[in-house]
Order: structure tokens, then sequence, then C-alpha cells
């Protein structure tokens, strides 16, 4: 069990030595293991959850990245459940803009004290902190936990478990093969992939935390100090051969970058700061340490450089943020671990041109995204050799269900930044609301085994959907259509048919997709009918605007090649509440959201056509 390390679980103990084990089980309190354990004990299972620390967040507090990326226009799920109580501490949502690398800054201490908060209010949810697991068995049926705490041993019994670890280290105890560093083009046939496969993974950063003293701070020199390591973090005398010459700022641009609110800087500057490479992810209980400690004393030494050399002797390590001796986070920020190999791997192409794959990998979404492709290799020493994927743009993109479950064992789910995508997408899956909504996708899955006493790889894609849905949750990204819209759900079922397709772009710093609601129907955006109705044979005409007329025919077409019958008051219904009129004048245009919102309603494609874990229709 050599990578089952300082893992925590929260458990009940009945005589036998195990809990009931008609329960879940998550082995890891950061980000997603929160959502999971939130969003399963909110569909009324039990679940224990696991945490090596006295804290809950992950890296967004414990490693203490306080500052959110991405997702400002998506606040999906959970994600916009953390972003509102994080409003409502600090009082409105501009005092979290303090820093200008994100709208959504705050202390670390205050996202653990929001999700012990949240996390305390769910009287299914057992959390125990401080325990290590010893060791995991797959039976027949259960999974067996054996863990310590406080000395004390003991074995705990779940149908379902969660991997929401740091590294992926419950998936290698049980065997889930995996993929480690970036692969080749000729696997992934991502052009931007490297020729070769490595298994260089990106830097980690152990991230501090500074606090505004208003006096001298000066540390001691830190053993092996060297201001060449960071002369070109920033522009100063010192710089003369900088990695990125075009990413060069002034140093107070570099120091109000990770401003947080109370005069406190987050200190997780990529460029020629503090980012340090080291691959951890394979690497024993002890190796690991000895390396983590090498990555804090880098860190300490920029701070150093930063008073010193900077000029900031007034800023140090806040004394009132982490529970450590040292004041350092309790643990780094790991950008990249195993990512197993799992029923599908997204890919950039998956991104880029959703519609143009074998699989319809768009059709079984459960979270989305709009971070570019961000990956952090300058400290590693090969680093120009490698790809430049410096925000590589790319469309807002859905995250497809299958990313989160293994072919085997069956009732076992990974979440965090272990799921089965590419190592490019990983540079934006990685990111701090994916990561959330990954956690309550996660829950959501394993609450319906459960619930339903089947196991999870029967588990419905729509049903898991519909969950999401219900729980304020985006499938698809679509920037017109909030999730207050009272449209929302019906776009978001619709547009995970392929009967209407959104538009991906890149403006500028900003990845966006629209589904154009209120824009005029043409024929030839229909193109998705014949796919989810065999033998339609719709016929697409060129420019040609569809009616409301023309959408009824449809519908009637459809609802005879499908065997179904709808009645004339059905119709009625339907259009009088979405045109909230008794007069409907036909010959007028149907737009794309009115379209949606018909077919919903009268045909209800997202549950009469399921579909399987690859997207594809299950065909009678």
């Amino acid at each position: 069990m050599r990578y089952l390390i300082n893992l925590v679980l929260p458990f009940l103990f009945i005589a036998c030595g195990y809990q009931s084990s008609d329960q879940i089980i998550v082995v890891g309190g950061g980000a997603s293991g929160v959502a999971a354990s939130v969003q399963a004990a909110r569909q009324g299972v039990k679940v224990t959850l696991i945490e090596n620390s006295e804290w809950l967040g992950g890296m967004l507090s414990s490693a203490g990245v306080s500052a959110v990326d991405g997702n400002y226009n998506l606040p999906s799920g959970f994600f916009g459940e953390f972003r509102d109580s994080l409003v409502v501490h600090y009082g409105t949502a501009e005092k979290l803009k303090t820093g200008w690398v994100s709208n959504v800054m705050f202390e670390p201490s205050v996202a653990n004290q929001i999700f012990k908060s949240i996390v305390q209010q769910e009287k299914n949810i057992e959390v125990l902190y401080k325990t290590k697991v010893v060791e995991v068995k797959k039976t027949s049926s259960y999974y067996d936990v054996t863990i310590e705490r406080d000395g004390e041993v003991k074995t705990i019994r779940a149908k379902v478990l969660i991997d929401a670890t740091e590294l992926g280290d419950v998936a290698a105890s049980l065997s889930v093969p995996y993929d480690l560093g970036m692969e080749s083009r000729y696997v992934t046939h991502e052009d931007i992939a490297p020729e070769k496969a490595n298994d260089i993974i990106q830097d980690l950063t152990y991230v501090a935390i500074l606090k505004d003293y208003g006096r001298d701070m000066s540390m001691p020199m830190p053993e092996g100090y060297n201001p060449d390591d960071f002369a070109c973090c920033c522009v100063n005398d010192l710089c003369v051969n900088p990695k990125e010459p075009n990413r060069m700022w002034a140093k107070d641009k570099m120091i109000t970058y990770g401003k947080l609110p109370k005069d406190k800087y987050m200190i997780n500057w990529p460029i020629e700061g503090n980012d340090y490479y080291t691959n951890l992810v394979e690497k024993s209980e002890e190796e690991r340490a000895a390396a983590i400690q090498q990555a804090k004393n880098f860190t300490l030494k920029f701070i150093y450089f930063i008073q010193q050399e900077l000029g900031y002797k007034n800023l140090y390590l806040a004394d009132d943020e982490f529970p450590t001796e040292d004041h350092l986070p309790l643990i780094p920020y790991h950008r990249e671990s195993r990512r197993i190999q799992g029923k599908v791997r997204f890919t950039l192409n998956d991104i880029v041109k959703p519609y143009e794959q074998e699989n319809p990998l768009y059709r079984t979404c459960i979270g989305v995204g709009d971070y570019p492709v961000d990956q952090h290799h300058t400290r590693y020493s090969g680093w120009s050799d490698l790809p430049n994927l410096y925000f590589h743009p790319v469309p807002s993109y859905g995250l497809p269900m299958g990313t989160l479950l293994p072919n085997e064992p069956d009732n076992f789910i990974v979440a965090e930044k272990s799921i089965s995508v590419s190592n490019l997408v990983n540079g934006t899956t990685r990111l701090q609301p994916v990561v959330l909504q990954i956690g309550q996708a996660a829950g959501t899955i394993a609450a319906i085994a459960v619930n339903k006493h089947i196991n999870v790889s029967e588990v419905s894609v729509r049903d898991v959907q519909s969950v999401l849905l219900d729980s304020k949750c985006y499938l698809l990204p679509y920037l017109d259509v909030d999730i207050n819209h009272p449209r929302f759900k019906a776009l978001q079922r619709i547009g995970t048919t392929g009967i209407l397709k959104g538009v991906g772009k890149n403006v500028h710093w900003s990845n966006q997709t629209w589904i154009y609601a209120d824009s005029v129907l043409y024929s030839q955006q229909l193109d998705g009918l014949n796919d989810v109705y065999k033998g339609l044979n719709y016929t697409v005409v060129a420019d040609k605007v569809i009616s409301r007329a023309d959408a009824m025919a449809i519908v009637d077409k459809i609802s005879v090649v499908d065997n179904r019958s709808i009645s004339d008051e059905k119709k009625m219904e339907v259009l009088q509440v979405l045109y909230k009129q008794k007069d409907i004048d036909y010959n007028l245009p149907i737009k794309r959201g009115e379209f949606a919102v018909l077919i919903d309603s009268l045909l209800d494609p997202f549950q009469t056509k399921p579909i399987d874990i690859q997207g594809q229709i299950i065909r009678e």
C-alpha cells in the first residue's frame, strides 16, 4: 500500500468492526471531496468523508490558492454556492476583487470556515480528521477501508468509494491504469501535443500568504539562497535574461497579482517565482516529504528575495492563516496528478470540435469550464523544448461523465485532478470551479447508485444530469441563458441531445459558448434531428427561416416516426405558455430558444432517447 499515505477518513463503527455498508466513502477532503460529500448527503445518502488534516477545501484553503480561476459567468452548482458564501462573508462581490488575477479573492482560512460550515449542516456526513488510510480492499460487493486514527486501526465498509485525493493514490492502490505526463500526439490526436510521450508533469507551488505588518519583518537568509533563481520574476535591475521576456511585469503588479482582503498577499507567482518542479506522484511517503520540504524552502527563498531585493520588508508570512508552525499552507498546490484511463478520455479535440468527434461526448456532460489550457513548466530543466501551453485558447466546454469512471473496478469513482483527460486538457480541468463540479457530479453518481441499489456502471447519464440540473448546475456552458433563466433547463436538455448546437469561440482572453436562444431558427441548424430520430429524413433547406407553423409540422412528423401521440390540447397548452397568449401567429419565425422549449415539452428527447457513456443513443 505504498500510495495510501496520510489519508484521513471519518467513520462510525459497529460491534463487528464495520459500519453500515449502504453508504459512500470519500477519501480526501479537498475541493472535490467536499463537493461530492455534500451532494450525496443532500440526496439522502450517508457519507464518510476523508481528510488527512484539520482543514477542508484542499487547494482553495489548505494549499492557499485563494483566487478562483474561470467560470465567473458560469456559477455552476456547488461552485456558485461557495462563491455566494464568500460574498456573504465579505459583504459584496466587489470586495472579492482585491487582486488582478481573479475576480474572486479570499483568505484561505475563510474558505476552510465556509466548507466546514456547509458540511456541518448536512446530518448525513460524518467527518474524521487526522486519519490515515492503511489499506483498501475490493470485495464482491463492497469496499473495505482499513484506517488508523489515534493509534487505533479499524476497518469500515461502503458500497461506493470516491477517490478525491490530490494525487490519485486510492486509484493507484486499486491498480487502476493511469497516465502520467504528456501523451504523444499520435495517441490523443491533439495537434499541439508533443510527438513523443514523456513523464513530465506541471510544476507544483508551495504558496505563501504574506501580510503587511507595517514594519520591517526581514527574515534570515535561507540556506542556499541565490538571487539568480528569481531575478526575472519581475522588472528589476537584477534581471538580465528572462525566460519569458513577453511576460515581464513591474514589481508592484507582481505583488498585487494575488492581493487578498485584509492587506494579505497570495504568492503563487508563475514567472520565475515560487513554482517548483518535482514529480511526487510515484514517490514513497518519505520521498514525498523530502521533496515537499525542498519546495517549501524554495518559497522561503522567494520571500527573502521579495523582502531584500524588491524592498517589501513589511511583508512576511501571515501568522493568522494556517495552523502550522512555519505559517506556510498545509499542503502544496498540485496542478497535476495521475490521470486514470477511464471509460472515455476527454481530449482537446472534444473541446474544440465537440460535434465532429466519433463519440458525441457533449451529450454526457456533467460540468462546465471556460479557462484556457494553462500549464506551468518553466521550473523544469528542459522547459523550452516542451509545447508552448501558456493560455492556449479554447472554447468553453462541458466535461463528460465518463471521465470520472474507470473501467474497473465498479462502484469506484475518481475526482479532483485524476480524471480521464489528456495532459493538455488537464491544463483547464484542474481549475477550482471545474474540480468542485467534478466532485458534485461524483457525489451525484454515487448517491444514485446507492439509492437505486444498482452499481455505478448501471447509473443512467440522464439521471445524473437531471439531478445536477435540479441542483442548479450547468451541463453545457451557454452564456446567453444563465442558471436563473426560465428556459435554462430546457436549453440544457436539448443542447445535450444535439438537436440544437452551441457555438464555441475564443474572444481575446475569454472562452465562450453561445446557444443564441433569441436568434431566429434556420433549417440548416436542425441537422441534428436526423441523428436523434432515425427515419425522420428531415431535409435541410439552406437559409430557410423556420416559422412556428414549420416547427409544429416538425413536431408532428417526429411524433409519427417516433410512435408518439400528442394531443392538440397539449400542443396548444405548450404554445400558450410559451408565447403567453391564446392567439398564436403561426407565420412568425420561431426562435432557437422557443424551439428548444417546444421540443423539450412535447417530445422530451432528453429522457425518451437515452444515451450510453459514450454519448451514443441507445436504440431499442
